[in-house]
Formats: C-alpha cells, structure tokens, sequence
C-alpha cells in the first residue's frame, strides 16, 4: 500500500524573487554580448571573427529559455486541498500547503480535494436478521486523509467509496432485527445510536484501504418493504394493544389488591372466599373495561 510523504517544493514568492532576479541577470548578460557583437560587425573581420563575436549569446540564450522552462514549476493551491506530484510515472510526494509553490517542472501534479464529502446512498432493499424484506439507505461523510492511497491504491475512489458504502450497509442490516426482538437485542429501529456506530466502524475499516476518514455514518432512511409493510403494521399495533392491556391489567390487580388490604385492616367489610372473589371480579371489570361500566341495584 502507499503511503503519503511530501514533495519537494519551496514558497512560490520567494522562488519567484529569485527568478527575477536571474531573468534580470540574463537578460543584462544579454545585452552586454549584444553590443559586443555590434561592436564587432562594425568593424572588417574575417568569418571566423565574426562567429566568435556571436559565440556570447548562444549560452545566453539556452539561459533564457530555461529560465523560461522554469516557469512550468509554479502552481497554486487553494485550501483544504493536496497537490499529488509523480515524477515519470514514481510517487514524489503531496504538497498539503495552501498558496503559490514551486516546484521541480518536470513532476506531474494531480489536484485532490481534503475537504469533507458527503454521499446519499441509495434505497437498498434487503433482508434484516429475522428474514423480513426491508428498505433502508444511509448518508455518509468523509474526507482524504492519506492523498497517496486515494490516488494509486484504488482505481476510482469516488466508485470505491460509493461500492464499500452500499456493501457495508448491506452486511449491517442483515446482522440486525428491524423490530420486536427477543430480550434486550438490539434492533435497526430501536437502537439507532448503537447501529450508527457500527456502521461507522465498518465503513472506516473498508475504506481506510482508499486514504479515507469516515467523519459519521447515519442511517437515513428505514421501513419495511412495501410487499409486507400492512402485514408487519398490523403486527406492530397487535403489540402495542398487548402491552397495553398488560399495563392496563398489571395496574388493575395492584389496585384491587390495595383496596382489599385497606378495606381488611379498617374493619369496614368482613369478607369471605365468595365475596372476595366477587369484589376481585367486580374490580376487575370497573377498571379494565373499555366502556363505560353502569351500576347494578339489587333491589330484591
């Protein structure tokens, strides 16, 4: 795998005073061979003569052009981005900092963007631990944190990022109940927190192969399928009606059993097994009815 390093490089402005500098130089060394080839074309010379009053200008010239050539070493560099540098097809390192830099113009540069990246995944239909078809997707965030592996270690990092994501989410919902587990399991629904933070784990140990940081993963997007959506609510409310009625029940026999107590020990009411049983009952039927209960008088 590739690792990052930093190229070589030095500050722009600095490179750019020391490069006026030499085209200054070169351009008065230009000059000074100009007038003295002037000064011997003025004159009658042999050919020979005349070639070597030229001779000055053509190192002077080759100068010139190199410095020219030099020019191809400056770029710039914006914010929370990376230069990647190759050298004839070889890494030559990253250049992180922002700002004009110079460096040597035969190297390659490849700009990368370190700024945070987000990605709407998809609505995945898959299946969750218990077997039930369900649609889930995710929204991820993340950055370049090794510009070497993001560049040479994957093909397409943009796809890599995009494939590692809907697979990981894929494992992830087949590991876990959408709803109803037994005991204290941990579900999609239920236990989003936990979930997320398994998503974001897996996703970091996929992707840090490409240079990348996983800053959050969040599920954003979770229902049954619509083939057993109706037959999975109904399921849902049946439930919810259950626990009710348990609560319901629970609370009803503490009160009766308060109010037999408190009836006993104020010597109110003598009760035997029959009557007892028949104020349970009618208890019962007061508190856990639906409707609204009516009083018999027995008249008799």
């Amino acid at each position: 795998m590739s690792r990052e390093r930093e190229a070589i490089s030095i500050n722009g402005w600095i490179a750019l005073g020391i490069h006026l500098l030499l085209v200054a130089c070169t351009l008065f060394m230009y000059g000074t061979a100009i007038r003295g080839a002037a000064d011997y074309l003025c004159h009658p010379t042999t050919v020979a003569q005349e070639y070597a009053s030229l001779a000055p200008m053509i190192p002077v010239i080759f100068l010139l052009a190199f410095l020219i050539f030099l020019l191809k070493g400056y770029f710039t560099l914006p914010p929370n981005s990376a230069s990647v540098m190759m050298f004839f097809g070889s890494y030559a390192g990253t250049v992180r900092h922002a700002g004009l830099h110079w460096t040597i113009p035969f190297f390659k540069r490849n700009t990368l963007s370190l700024r945070l990246q987000s990605i709407q995944g998809p609505v995945l239909k898959v299946n969750d631990k218990q077997g039930n078809p369900i649609e889930i997707s995710l929204v991820l965030v993340y950055h370049i944190e090794d510009t070497a592996q993001a560049q040479f270690d994957v093909h397409n990092f943009k796809e890599y990022v995009s494939i590692q994501s809907e697979s990981a989410l894929r494992h992830l919902a087949t590991n876990y109940a959408y709803d109803h587990a037994d005991g204290e399991e941990l579900t999609l629904r239920a236990s989003t927190d936990v979930v997320s933070q398994a998503l974001q784990v897996e996703l970091q140990e996929r992707l840090s192969k490409a240079g990348a940081r996983v800053d959050e993963a969040r599920i954003t997007h979770l229902a049954y399928a619509p083939e057993i959506a109706m037959a999975m609510l109904r399921r849902q409310q049946a439930f919810a009606v259950i626990a009710a009625r348990r609560q319901i029940v629970e609370g009803a026999v503490s009160i009766v059993n308060s109010t037999l107590l408190e009836l006993s020990k104020q010597d109110l009411v003598e009760f035997n097994n029959d009557r007892k049983a028949a104020m349970v009952s009618n208890l019962l039927v007061v508190l856990c009815s639906e409707s609204q209960v009516q009083p018999v008088i027995n008249a008799s």
